[in-house]
């Protein structure tokens, strides 16, 4: 990875837009949820997909309540990709449903899976090269946006506001983050972990109900691990709800309320980290043993 160059970056005219470069530590914009505390905010209902005679995902069914850190882990193979792309909107159910307060998300296009409030972060990397970090954040923003198109190109005054408004708020989240002394690198100059890192704030960019990150510490040394960890849980206490997609056992262990297990795409557990951990049909999926010869 080649390190990061600065380009030339005009501060003061940022400084005379009225603009605040020095944000909050943290995010924390308003949102409607209508649901208390620990009630189901998102609902998998009997979802099943199937590719031809393939059946990647079996009749699976799970809550992800509000407010928790919801783990999906399994070993290659067991469906958790297939069951996070149906989530949001990639795949079309063969049949079953997802509901996000109570709302079907069946058939719906990505874009209006994320307006609805579940963003997601991908196991590939997929930030805008040629765009600063802080540009792939007000990318997100974007989506929260009202201005017509007829608006921004006559810079009317509800455009300048939300634009001015967009700066600031991604200055906050690339801070809430920890990389904000880099907004203004092309994010393909940004060491790997703080693109990463970037891709998280982008997601955050869309005021999701539900984050959903795919295998976000892939290619992590331990020390980067922890301090995901430590960024996850920030992000829950800061008010939203995540949905973890994750090889390392010890990071979901660490970090995850609650953890749902899936094998050849079928749920085979639903518990606290402690109880899966001592789980004999969790250790057969993971070691490949028959259960009876499980200690």
């Amino acid at each position: 990875m080649s390190e990061a160059i600065e380009p030339d970056i005009d501060v003061e005219a940022l400084k005379e837009q009225g603009v605040d470069l020095e944000v909050a530590e943290k995010v924390a914009p308003e949102r409607e949820i209508a649901v208390s505390v620990g009630d189901a905010l998102v609902q998998v209902q009997n979802l099943t997909i199937k590719f031809g005679g393939l059946t990647a995902l079996d009749n699976v069914s799970f809550d992800i309540n509000r407010g928790e850190i919801l783990g999906l882990i399994g070993p290659n193979g067991a469906g958790k990709t297939t069951c996070f792309n149906a989530m949001t909107g990639v795949y079309k159910p063969t049949s079953g449903k997802v509901l996000l307060e109570g709302r079907a998300l069946n058939g719906l296009a990505q874009h209006k899976i994320t307006r609805r409030g579940l963003a997601r972060t991908f196991q590939n990397i997929r930030l805008f090269g040629e765009m600063t970090a802080l540009e792939n954040v007000v990318v997100g923003l974007d989506a929260r946006h009202r201005t017509s198109v007829g608006g921004a190109l006559l810079r009317l005054p509800t455009h300048t506001r939300e634009e001015k408004s967009a700066v600031e708020r991604g200055m906050a989240l690339l801070e809430f983050v920890g990389i904000a002394d880099h907004a203004h690198f092309l994010s393909r100059h940004l060491p790997y972990g703080y693109q990463r890192r970037l891709e998280i704030a982008r997601a955050l960019a869309t005021d999701p109900k539900v984050l959903c990150l795919d295998e976000p510490a892939a290619g992590f040394n331990p020390a980067e691990k922890e301090e995901l960890m430590a960024l996850i849980r920030t992000i829950r206490d800061d008010g939203y709800t995540v949905l973890l997609i994750e090889h390392d056992m010890k990071l979901v262990m660490g970090v995850t309320d609650r953890i749902v297990v899936l094998e050849f795409g079928k749920k085979i557990a639903d518990a606290e980290p402690k109880v899966i951990r001592d789980d004999p049909k969790v250790i057969s999926a993971y070691l490949g043993e028959p259960e009876d010869d499980v200690a």
